[in-house]
């Protein structure tokens, strides 16, 4: 048990000097205070109603006047709330494109990272420098030395490994996947389930089921990164297949789907098929 606890933690500095901003390794670990979350309960009759969705950091381009850079983010406004899904590979274009949104920093309450590859939590500490008065939600599997770097901003850091309510109607689903541990956001709309995912390490269709089997109620709209670029034909379209057996309504795949990809849902989703990109915004 010694020699596998020592193995764990030789492996942790080469992670995270391929994943996070420089750095963030030579910070000294030390014990951390994180919120406890929420037991997760799902409540009858509470939905989320008037829901606008915004691309703010894509590698895929939709709105020529919003910069490109390699990652995923997006803003989600809600009636009480406005959480920050992701942040970017970089703090410079996720709030170059927050401005020409005209989103102020302080106008989000809530962040939720997916995972801790760098071009989802690149922004993180650059926007944190303009806004920490703000939750972080970030998987239980992140890094001491990251979690503290978030921690020393003063920002209120919440750890999650299970099933999680973030506000009244909007949920992780705890961390999903093995070697590369991720969360989505599930958001239960007035119209059915919104499922949000970074990068869908532990496959799309298996947060897509777990969205599902978490609620029991119908999917209408998945977005965000499929991780699908490496993808052949007959995997894609078994995928597509998995989709509308699970009877989802709408899709808008971005950032690392892959052009292929999108293509094939373009073709069986028409219409309920959505062009996402940075600076898409989407209205439910």
């Amino acid at each position: 048990m010694l020699k596998k606890k020592n193995k764990i933690k030789f492996y942790i500095p080469l992670v995270l000097s391929f994943v996070l901003l420089s750095g963030c390794g030579n910070i000294e670990e030390k014990e951390i205070t994180t919120t406890k979350e929420e037991v997760f309960v799902m409540e009858k009759n509470i939905t989320q109603a008037n829901i606008t969705i915004l691309d703010v950091y894509d590698n895929v381009e939709f709105n020529p006047d919003f910069k490109t850079g390699f990652g995923f983010a997006c803003v989600v406004k809600l009636k009480d709330k406005t959480i920050l899904f992701d942040t970017g590979g970089d703090s410079q274009t996720l709030l170059s494109n927050l401005e020409t949104a005209n989103i102020k920093p302080e106008d989000i309450d809530i962040i939720l990272l997916s995972h801790i590859h760098g071009d989802h939590v690149g922004g993180l500490l650059g926007f944190l420098e303009k806004n920490p008065n703000v939750k972080v939600y970030v998987p239980a599997s992140f890094p001491s030395s990251f979690k503290n770097q978030i921690a020393s901003t003063g920002a209120e850091l919440i750890d999650v490994s299970n099933p999680v309510k973030i506000i009244e109607g909007v949920y992780s689903t705890g961390e999903l996947g093995t070697w590369i541990k991720e969360q989505s956001l599930v958001i239960d709309s007035d119209k059915g389930l919104v499922v949000i995912t970074g990068c869908a390490h532990p496959g799309i269709v298996n947060i897509v089921r777990k969205a599902k089997d978490m609620f029991n109620k119908k999917l209408y709209l998945v977005l965000g990164g499929f991780h699908l670029s490496a993808a052949g034909d007959s995997e894609l379209k078994n995928i597509i297949k998995s989709f509308r057996e699970l009877e989802v309504e709408k899709t808008a795949p971005s950032h690392c789907t892959g052009e292929r990809a999108r293509e094939l849902f373009k073709q069986e989703y028409k219409d309920n098929f959505i062009e996402n990109g940075v600076g898409k915004e989407i209205r439910i």
